[in-house]
């Protein structure tokens, strides 16, 4: 049992080296671009919520409001939009060896963790410029991260399976997608919803993911409820993937 786990945790270490190197070996800024999307994102809705309409939603300072919300779903949107190819685009290597299936969508969430974790500086960098405090809750960091990955992991493994016989499905993911970003608490915080609204927010376990992220700095923003549901939501979407995976499993080599 164990020299298996160390082999498949072997495996999955190098084909996350394997994709950040692909991913940055042609790219003259490399790392930077990991930043970008979210920084450019921070600073058109900064600009749109602080000096275009009068803002009534999230915290100050806002920018670090913002950024503590969108690293995060830069790391989720990034790891479940590559899940609805990477059986396609890596479907020789997959047929050819016989490391578990599930490496190729682990890689993904672990290659795509370690940029998110790669841009924590940056946010601390904001909260500095502008003298956020950091309060003793960032020590939620770390368990956000864990479900954050659960969740991720959970998610790509329903999808990455499903796209190979339903091909339609990766551009309704990439809207889906595009919705979820808005019906979550990225640009606002869950204490900003009416309380109608609360419990349903609940249910979508980014929710209390990225409250876990910011009571770093806002501590209102924490909310046990929305976590508690968040995590366990994150644990049954992990358990429905496993469940998916495994059922399609053979059909998808077939398939690919």
């Amino acid at each position: 049992m164990w020299p298996r786990f160390e082999r498949y945790r072997n495996a999955l270490w190098l084909l996350a080296k394997r994709d950040l190197r692909v991913r940055y070996s042609t790219s003259a800024l490399g790392y930077l671009w990991s930043i970008l999307d979210p920084l450019l994102m921070a600073a058109i809705y900064y600009f749109v919520f602080t000096q275009v309409f009068n803002r009534d939603v999230g915290e100050t300072p806002y920018i670090v409001f913002l950024l503590t919300a969108l690293l995060p779903w830069t790391w989720f949107n990034g790891t479940v939009s590559d899940s609805t190819r990477v059986y396609l685009v890596e479907s020789k290597l997959i047929r050819s060896t016989k490391i578990p299936r599930t490496i190729w969508v682990a890689s993904l969430v672990l290659s795509k963790g370690i940029e998110f974790v790669a841009s924590i500086p940056v946010l601390v960098f904001f909260a500095v410029a502008t003298g956020a405090q950091v309060h003793w809750e960032a020590f939620y960091f770390l368990l956000a991260i864990v479900l954050q990955a659960v969740l991720t992991l959970g998610v790509g493994l329903i999808v990455a399976p499903l796209v190979v016989f339903f091909r339609d499905l990766g551009r309704a993911v990439k809207l889906m997608l595009r919705f979820l970003f808005y019906a979550s608490p990225i640009i606002y915080g869950v204490t900003d919803l009416p309380p109608s609204l609360h419990v349903l927010a609940a249910f979508n376990p980014l929710s209390g993911i990225l409250s876990l992220y910011r009571s770093a700095f806002f501590p209102t923003q924490f909310d046990a409820f929305t976590v508690a549901v968040g995590a366990a939501m994150s644990l049954v979407l992990l358990g429905i993937g496993i469940i998916v995976f495994r059922r399609t499993e053979r059909a998808v080599l077939k398939e690919i």
